[in-house]
């Protein structure tokens, strides 16, 4: 019998895949304080509200001994008392680093690193900082701090767009900034800007992953299998692709073709809880199919 589509396991196995370098713990957060940031570009539907900056770091602030408040605070006041550019940078990289290495805490940490990104202004820089926020936010359950860091990411592309406009992960990113963050009361938005790129570069392995996940989210399992096999023809060892194709076909009422996928995978992986979650779906599976 053919299940109904539940991406629920494979966006489960693909979210170990997410690359944050350190494990970050969940930020508190308030019941109603919402955000300044609410100005739409010209022509776009207005954006919907969420946390503040200031918010997000009040609240991460909590988090922090007396010893490490001190030492963000003499920091703040170098970037605030100083011009020089360098000193600057190196001391947001600074504050970034408590907050990753000591205090485990994404938000402040990428604000931080996104801070200091603004001030170098590079593509690489600008892109870097604005894809580790577009990846965490597709994770991120609540959905005001989703927004706050889908409108960081936004500016971030925005800013790297500026000094490359040909940047098609930049491009694919900005749109999903609109489809995954909730910034838009129109994310077809992000739609058509990816689907340009795609258009342009059917092979565009980024783009294709995007729109396939897109097609999850709004129940279109068909469309989805379509864009995974195109990116695996193209890439055939991504581990993403891979997973996310797996759940499809169990869910499709193929365990053959899933446990295959899923065998690939193992070959693929050096994470241990993916490991181990992946063998442990395909003994299930295995014996259904028995």
């Amino acid at each position: 019998m053919k299940a109904n589509f539940s991406p629920k396991w494979a966006v489960g196995l693909a979210l170990l895949l997410i690359a944050v370098i350190y494990f970050f713990v969940p930020m508190a957060k308030p019941d109603s304080e919402k955000s300044q940031n609410s100005t739409a570009a010209s022509g776009e539907a207005p954006l919907i509200s969420g946390y503040s900056t200031d918010t997000v770091l009040a609240l991460s602030k909590t988090r922090l001994t007396a010893e490490q408040l001190q030492r963000l605070k003499a920091l703040e006041k170098l970037v605030t008392d100083n011009t020089d550019r360098v000193k600057k940078m190196a001391a947001f990289h600074e504050m970034a680093h408590i907050w990753r290495d000591e205090v485990r805490l994404f938000e402040p940490y990428i604000w931080y690193e996104a801070e200091a990104s603004r001030l170098e202004n590079s593509e690489k820089s600008l892109t870097f900082a604005a894809h580790l926020l577009l990846d965490n936010l597709q994770q991120e359950k609540d959905e005001n701090l989703r927004r706050w860091k889908a409108l960081q990411a936004k500016d971030l592309f925005e800013r790297s767009l500026i000094l490359n406009s040909k940047n098609d992960s930049a491009r694919v990113g900005l749109g999903a900034c609109y489809l995954f963050g909730g910034i838009s009361a129109a994310p077809m938005v992000g739609i058509r800007q990816i689907r340009e790129v795609v258009e342009s570069d059917s092979n565009f392995v980024y783009g294709q992953m995007t729109l396939a996940k897109a097609s999850l989210l709004s129940n279109q399992p068909q469309k989805a299998e379509e864009r995974l096999r195109t990116v695996l023809r193209s890439k055939p060892e991504s581990l993403d692709a891979l997973l996310l194709l797996g759940e499809l076909r169990e869910q499709a009422g193929d365990p053959g073709e899933a446990i295959q996928l899923y065998q690939k995978c193992l070959k693929l992986t050096q994470l241990e809880t993916l490991k181990k979650a992946l063998e442990e779906r395909i003994r299930i599976l295995s014996n259904e199919k028995n």
